[in-house]
């Protein structure tokens, strides 16, 4: 029995249940679930707070987990990245009055809210900065204003939640982050890890790719081929028509309809895009 974390709450919750459902696996049904048994995946999944995830699957105490990459860091617990799932994603950087801080390095001696104090003392560890990290559980906007800080460090998406208590960002990003599969350092993968892995990027890559039929004529087939070279190769089959064949390929979603125009301008007809909804490669 697989017995997988899930968040419970928070920005990752809504896009994780999605790509579950998506790879086959039973959602819950209400959000006062905290474990949903999937017996036909021989699969538990535990709804938990995104922070203790990393925690539980570095213990053992579970099999893998989805969390963002930042709480990884942060939680400072033995487990692992296995694969970036592609959502929530963020930047992690400082942020303090306007014109004040243009960088790490002059943040030496002084006060930083935040609450991801462990990530955030790695990084001023690696770059050799002395500066105090205040741990505040929740919003750290307002320790500027209520003297308790002299800088933050938060995870920022559009930065416009800074911008409306009058701080600027600055320096280079800490890190950047996004939703992950983990599990706990060096253990072996079980049958059932395996199979959700492939199952996931199953999910990944056919949001990335969707399929493309189209008929062009036999003498233009290699020139068609080099703009729609497949996976392993395209699918090419002879037309009732004379002269003609049908070609199906994967071909990446971003930018299809320049592949279309291209094929288009070699004489391709009945250019065809469809999604794709789970595949294995």
């Amino acid at each position: 029995m697989l017995r997988l974390a899930v968040p419970n709450k928070g920005a990752l919750t809504e896009a994780a249940q999605t790509i579950l459902r998506e790879a086959g696996y039973r959602p819950r049904k209400d959000s006062k679930e905290l474990v949903v048994v999937d017996p036909d995946n021989s699969t538990e999944l535990f709804f938990l707070r995104p922070r203790d995830i990393a925690v539980y699957v570095g213990e053992g105490t579970l099999d893998a987990g989805i969390t963002g990459r930042d709480m990884l860091f942060d939680s400072g617990a033995p487990a692992e990245e296995v694969v970036p799932l592609g959502f929530g994603r963020s930047t992690f950087r400082f942020a303090s009055t306007p014109g004040v801080y243009s960088g790490v390095e002059d943040l030496m001696g002084k006060r930083i809210a935040t609450s991801y104090a462990g990530l955030l003392g790695k990084y001023l560890a690696e770059k050799g900065v002395d500066a105090r990290v205040i741990k505040l559980d929740g919003a750290v906007e307002t320790a500027l204003r209520l003297g308790v800080a002299d800088a933050v460090a938060d995870v920022v998406e559009t930065g416009t939640t800074l911008r409306n208590v009058g701080l600027e960002v600055f320096g280079e990003p800490i890190a950047k982050s996004e939703a992950v599969l983990i599990k706990q350092v060096g253990a072996a993968d079980n049958p059932g890890f395996q199979q959700f892995v492939r199952r996931l990027q199953g999910v990944l890559v056919a949001r990335d790719y969707v399929m493309m039929d189209y008929d062009i004529r036999a003498e233009r087939i290699e020139e068609a081929i080099a703009i729609t070279p497949g996976m392993e190769g395209p699918t090419v089959s002879p037309l009732h028509r004379e002269g003609w064949v049908a070609v199906r390929a994967m071909v990446p979603r971003k930018g299809h309809q320049m592949i279309m125009d291209q094929l288009w301008d070699l004489g391709a007809k009945a250019i065809l895009v469809t999604d794709i909804y789970a595949c294995r490669l």
